[in-house]
């Protein structure tokens, strides 16, 4: 035990050094034994897919590949719509290299982690020079390890302000571009207002919602996680802490209710779809609901913007959202490759928002006027991906999240909490995982 702050870093970091060693070896075991399972029916492609709000929807794509694609069948298999919970079942299998999987959907965070493993192939050949230009930038660098693509984009999602377009408009007040700002016109809203209001909204409970957040403030005050190589952390130099000390000495318990160090998603939603906040960080998800008088109080009322930023930075957003893969062990590649093509065409990008309102990866859409029809706010979204980037890249992203996410809910809980140690403490154990993910 830590004397002074509990559990120390250094047991989660051991911990997952342990979990890293037994999952190489574990690699390495199957490769010598191998796989020892039978082909599966040439024509069917074993799709294990992340679970949609819109049921039946994957079912409803299945028939329609199938239709454009005789004689090829898909088997759907329908995972937990937890991203950590499909992450289990998905790694799983790919570690018995097993026969049921072909296609499988990734997270955007996993691909450095799949590609290291050897659990899947990579997709170069679907994304030449002219498809590149095709896909948001920052969809592609998500799906990339070391050169390679590894997944195919198939929808986007990242934090974004919401704000209260109406007391706005009431102090004439304009939509604030930087984090001070933003700051400022809560205070002074929240003052003139006296109804309870809480100046800002946002996720700070100890998960990865909150390594969101705060790489989003970090990444606009001109700092970064990890150097431009990944090489090593580098949260302890003056930008990143100057973004850790705005967060903790600025909003939480000013702008900010303590209370949002225990909220997530849902949590900061309904403050603020309640009507009880200002402002609110969330992803592009909750713009529907807002908008619906059913679950929202304040419909009609919001606006949506990119994130602000530090005096001398540029707005920037934690990109989220999904991709395709290809497994390493599919006894059927051609046939599922074109399952993969498929689902991330302009076609299918296109049905994925109308009819379950994902931001699309191809570029080309949010300028598509049935797209524009349905949802007029995709407008705002193209200037917010452009800002967007990906998590720190590291095949040991899981351990080098879990460290961060005890480091910035310490720092900034406690508002006698000391950044520097703190930081360097958090920068000594994430190092000693890059320098394992090296030598794996």
């Amino acid at each position: 035990m830590c004397p002074r702050h509990g559990l120390c870093y250094s047991g989660a970091v051991a911990r997952w050094i342990i979990i890293a060693a037994l999952g190489l070896a574990l690699v390495i075991a199957l490769g010598a034994a191998g796989c020892g399972q039978k082909a599966d029916e040439p024509n069917t492609i074993r799709l294990v897919a992340w679970k949609f709000n819109n049921p039946g929807l994957w079912r409803r794509l299945a028939d329609q590949f199938e239709r454009q694609h005789p004689p090829l069948r898909v088997a759907l298999e329908i995972g937990p719509h937890s991203s950590t919970s499909f992450h289990d079942l998905l790694t799983q299998k790919l570690k018995n290299r097993s026969a049921e999987v072909d296609v499988f959907l990734m997270d955007v965070i996993w691909p450095p982690e799949f590609a290291s493993a050897g659990w899947a192939l990579p997709l170069d050949q679907l994304f030449d020079a002219g498809q590149r230009k095709r896909f948001v930038p920052a969809a592609l660098e998500a799906a990339s390890w070391r050169g390679r693509v590894y997944g195919a984009p198939l929808y986007l999602t990242a934090g974004v302000l919401y704000y209260r377009r109406d007391l706005l408009e009431r102090y004439r007040l304009p939509v604030p571009q930087t984090w001070p700002q933003l700051v400022s016109q809560a205070k002074l809203i929240v003052a003139q207002d006296k109804s309870g209001l809480a100046g800002y909204s946002g996720q700070f409970k100890q998960y990865e919602g909150l390594v969101c957040d705060m790489l989003e403030f970090i990444w606009s005050a001109q700092g970064r996680a990890l150097g431009p190589q990944g090489e090593r952390c580098v949260l302890d130099r003056p930008a990143a802490l100057k973004a850790v000390r705005f967060v903790r000495d600025a909003l939480i318990g000013t702008a900010a209710p303590r209370g949002v160090l225990a909220y997530q998603e849902p949590e900061s939603l309904s403050l603020f779809a309640q009507g009880g906040a200002v402002f609110m960080r969330n992803w592009f998800y909750a713009w529907p609901i807002l908008s619906d008088s059913k679950r929202s109080q304040v419909a009609g009322k919001v606006g949506l913007a990119p994130l602000p930023r530090f005096s001398g930075g540029e707005s920037a957003s934690c990109l989220g959202g999904w991709q395709v893969g290809l497994s390493a062990y599919s006894k059927k590649p051609a046939q599922a490759l074109k399952l993969i093509k498929f689902l991330t065409s302009e076609t299918v990008q296109r049905r994925l928002a109308l009819e379950e309102g994902l931001a699309p990866t191809r570029a080309a859409l949010y300028q598509d006027p049935w797209v524009l029809k349905a949802h007029p706010h995709f407008a705002k979204l193209a200037p917010v991906l452009a800002g967007a980037r990906p998590r720190p890249r590291t095949p040991l992203y899981p351990a080098v999240s879990e460290v961060m996410q005890v480091y910035f809910h310490r720092a900034i809980s406690d508002s006698d909490s000391d950044l520097p140690e703190l930081a360097g403490r958090a920068v000594q154990d994430i190092d000693r995982l890059l320098g394992l993910a090296r030598g794996q």
